[in-house]
């Protein structure tokens, strides 16, 4: 049980530091004196930090463990977001950026390897849970930056305060957190690379949707409501709030819709929603619309991150148990190619036309998750009837 209370508060952590900046972005957009076309390359920084530290990470924990490496990106993300609130310029904001997105990455796959180590221990899907864990992080950081907004606060200010609160958190719960000693059986060969696997490519296509819908509700919702609806600072930073909170709330009950109906039928009802969302705040002026939107959008995202990185987690289990650390860094590095590609795409749409038709795009990908998400239902039962007739 300790270690189920210990990963969903790490996942807390890493929501906590996203929430914290991206909500913060108005100000930080103002503080370097950018454009948003401008403002989006600077993003990118992150984005290529966490491709980077994704890439590499599967190895990493599975010589190091889980729980190392979860507490040096932990602490590593802490001090790259007091950068980020002390950045005076484009180029430097973007170098702290790359900075925090790198110890973020590297955290995240650390993270989701040692809550699948959770779930093979308790022997059912609960990654929705640890997911919601993140959602109430970033929820708890957004409103934070909201308050710190309302009452002026700079940025360097406020995100060296969430800095110090993060490691103070982060310290009496590291021991419970599994992965220290990480063990490799003899006799047991790993599986084909996840390159050559269809369903971990569609599963990265579910998950890079995912990433695209979610990096936009991050990083330009908050602008979306200033520029276009015309509300203050503070309020816009609730959009993602409740983009947020929705998404956590959806996930406490994601359990338990996949064990009912299954991650197929959850994936595909999820893209509708969040299509839906997504299009109504880009298509009507109206604010309280576009905080409905953004709402929908979190209940329909909610359970696709979580569920492409579990089911990527049991495609990559062998059979002594142990397994899935390259196959989950290799769904989620394709995945933070939508972190990459997303700030920039979304900003240069928004700078030729408006933040209205670039969410009208963002939802057109959350439209992409379904088929993905039957393909990769498909591509696993052809695996599985392939290893039938071999055995």
């Amino acid at each position: 049980m300790r270690d189920r209370i210990a990963v969903f508060v790490v996942f807390a952590l890493n929501g906590l530091a996203l929430g914290s900046w991206a909500s913060r972005t108005p100000a930080l957009a103002t503080q370097v004196h950018a454009s948003p076309g401008v403002f989006g390359l600077a993003l990118l920084g992150a984005s290529v930090g966490m491709l980077a530290a994704a890439s590499v990470s599967g190895r990493i924990i599975e010589r190091a463990g889980a729980r190392m490496v979860v507490a040096g990106s932990t602490v590593s993300a802490a001090g790259s977001m007091v950068l980020v609130g002390f950045a005076p310029s484009v180029p430097l904001l973007a170098g702290a950026l790359l900075l925090i997105g790198a110890s973020v990455g590297m955290l995240d796959v650390a993270m989701n390897v040692a809550a699948v180590a959770v779930e093979r221990r308790l022997r059912r899907a609960i990654m929705p849970e640890f997911h919601a864990g993140f959602s109430f992080g970033a929820l708890a950081g957004s409103l934070a930056a909201g308050l710190a907004a309302g009452h002026d606060w700079s940025p360097g200010r406020h995100l060296t305060v969430a800095a110090v609160v993060a490691v103070a958190v982060l310290l009496p719960i590291l021991r419970a957190v599994p992965g220290s000693r990480p063990e490799h059986s003899e006799g047991v060969t790993p599986g084909r690379a996840p390159i050559r696997r269809p369903v971990l490519w569609l599963l990265a296509a579910v998950a890079l949707c995912s990433a695209i819908a979610e990096g936009a509700s991050s990083d330009w919702s908050a602008l979306l409501m200033t520029v276009e609806r015309g509300v203050g600072q503070g309020a816009a930073a609730l959009a993602f709030a409740g983009f947020q909170l929705v998404m956590a709330l959806t996930r406490l009950a994601g359990t338990y819709a996949q064990r009912r109906f299954g991650p197929t039928r959850c994936l595909a009802a999820g893209s509708v929603l969040a299509a839906a969302g997504l299009l109504a705040a880009a298509a009507i002026p109206v604010a309280a619309v576009g905080y409905a939107g953004f709402a929908l959008a979190g209940a329909g995202l909610a359970a696709s991150f979580p569920m492409a990185l579990s089911l990527a987690g049991d495609a990559g289990k062998r059979g002594d148990g142990t397994g899935g650390e390259r196959e989950i860094g290799f769904v989620t590095a394709i995945a933070y190619t939508g972190f990459l590609a997303g700030p920039p795409i979304v900003g240069g749409i928004a700078q030729v036309t408006d933040y209205g038709v670039a969410f009208g795009f963002v939802a057109l990908v959350a439209a992409l998750i379904l088929p993905a998400a039957v393909g990769a239902r498909r591509a696993r039962k052809r695996e599985e009837a392939a290893l039938t007739v071999e055995s």
